[in-house]
């Protein structure tokens, strides 16, 4: 037989008789890299049948944007289709049951997550949201190692990848399925997306096509409307952020949001290490500011200054079932670790739990290799002596001996986070020295420096007066009388230099 005499069409009469599609959260190396996390075991999420629709070159599907909403994603996958039924099968048999293999796209509208409680059932069941086809692959023939999968995005390759590292091999999928349900003649395994997947708009083209050898599925096209319906006022409405944009455009930069700021200008820095946070909270204060300080902390290093960009890192308590898929693996806190660049300070969200460390002498030292200005965390220190002898200073709730998975989960990254009785976001401009820690925004720090610096030098000269025998009265604050004295003391040192 011909390869073409192998090769099937997908026919609505097969998706009439599907009666389930299970979808894999995760799968791709590529994919777990953006996402910040390795899982242990595979997870998946049921689409319903009624998502199911087709769609070729010759034919295009449709699929709508529902009004209201700005994120439809796409994803581009390998569908296993199931031929015989399958329960409680081991791994090395699990492949026999797989009949076809084919492309598939995993639609879903991001703006629709916050009401699905991780189900998807609104945000990836809608009408359309799962296109298959246009061919189907017999399984038998093919290599499940050796199979790949492209997307083209209005003719731009956006995903192309290969089954050969997948992190739960095909077999597995369908073996793990198995032990607990039953797959059934017509079941679809979506076995996840690569790194790509981004957001297609009203008029946009996605194409996905899946090769193994010379087999190919040929390309499923489907063209992405306008929805026109209004969502009814009961029920939840759509809503998105900028988390939500990050992830469904697969970065910052994609979702055109402004980078996360990285660098602090040497004048700057140079101006904020000059003055003490006794007058920058002055200055603060001044503007309005009073709840800038994290508090309650320690230090190893005491005696330095500190000036530097916020990097953050959240925990959540810990639940067992929740830390087998994000405590494992290169979680939110190895990523924060691994990322943090030269001079940047790795600020840690830990609820002021004390029972518990969150951060090691390793996990430590692989900062400071990275050139990291400080940690801070309102959490517990482990290896606090070893800890305590690296150059870089480390502030702290307190010395415990446990792992953070006692009480905590690493959970993200780069995010707005509560530390110390304070919100620190990144790219906030942290100052620590031996009177405490300071959070500045970053719009007021040029002239709150400046102002800083002209502060510090009022009081220098206050300071002389005081001990020349002066009293403060009329001298600290200043009136009409002593700022006269000041400004000729100014331009009398402005001389001697």
């Amino acid at each position: 037989m011909t390869i073409e005499s192998r090769i099937q069409p997908v026919s609505a009469d097969l998706l009439a008789r599907t009666r389930k599609v299970i979808a894999v959260h995760i799968n791709y190396p590529s994919r777990a890299a953006q996402r910040g996390r390795i899982p242990l075991q595979p997870s998946y999420f049921l689409k319903p049948p009624s998502s199911l629709t087709l769609g070729s070159i010759e034919a295009p599907g449709t699929v709508e944007r529902p009004l209201g909403c700005e994120l439809l994603g796409f994803e581009g996958e390998i569908a296993l289709i199931i031929g015989t039924p399958a329960r409680r099968v081991r791994p090395e048999d699990a492949w026999s049951h797989v009949e076809w293999i084919t492309a598939s796209n995993d639609l879903g509208v991001y703006d629709l997550r916050s009401a699905d409680k991780g189900s998807n059932v609104r945000s990836k069941g809608g009408d359309g949201f799962t296109p298959i086809g246009p061919q189907l692959i017999p399984a038998r023939d093919v290599d499940p190692m050796a199979v790949r999968v492209r997307t083209w995005h209005n003719d731009n390759l956006v995903q192309d990848d290969t089954t050969e590292d997948l992190l739960f091999p095909f077999a597995q999928l369908v073996a793990d399925l198995s032990q607990l349900l039953t797959l059934e003649e017509g079941d679809i395994i979506l076995t996840g997306t690569p790194a790509g997947a981004s957001v297609a708009h009203p008029d946009d083209i996605v194409d996905i096509e899946v090769t193994a050898g010379s087999y190919t599925s040929g390309r499923l096209r489907t063209c992405v409307l306008a929805g026109m319906t209004p969502f009814p006022d009961f029920g939840a409405q759509p809503t998105t952020d900028d988390i939500q944009r990050e992830e469904a455009y697969g970065s910052r930069e994609a979702a055109g949001l402004d980078p996360l700021p990285r660098t602090l200008s040497p004048e700057l820095k140079s101006k904020l290490e000059r003055v003490a946070t006794a007058t920058l909270s002055s200055q603060l204060r001044k503007r309005g500011l009073n709840n800038v300080s994290i508090d309650g902390l320690q230090a190893t290093r005491p005696d330095r200054r500190v000036v530097g960009l916020a990097r953050t890192l959240r925990f959540v308590p810990n639940r067992e079932d929740l830390f087998t898929t994000y405590g494992g693996g290169f979680n939110a806190q190895k990523r924060a670790i691994d990322s943090v660049n030269d001079g940047e300070i790795l600020v840690m969200e830990a609820r002021g739990e004390k029972g518990t460390g969150t951060v090691g002498d390793i996990l430590a030292m692989r900062a400071q290799v990275r050139g990291a200005a400080a940690i801070i965390t309102d959490g517990g220190v482990r290896d606090y002596s070893a800890v305590a002898d690296l150059d870089m200073p480390t502030y702290f709730a307190n010395p415990h001996p446990a792992v953070l998975g006692r009480r905590h989960i690493p959970w993200d990254t780069d995010i707005t986070i509560a530390c110390g009785g304070t919100t620190v976001q990144p790219g906030d401009i942290i100052v620590a020295d031996s009177d405490g820690i300071l959070v500045i925004p970053p719009s007021l720090a040029e002239e709150l420096v400046d102002d800083c610096i002209l502060q510090e030098q009022e009081e220098t000269f206050i300071l002389e007066m005081v001990k020349q025998g002066n009293g403060v009265d009329g001298l600290y604050p200043m009136n009409s009388g002593w700022k006269a004295k000041y400004t000729q003391w100014v331009a009398a040192g402005e001389t001697r230099d």
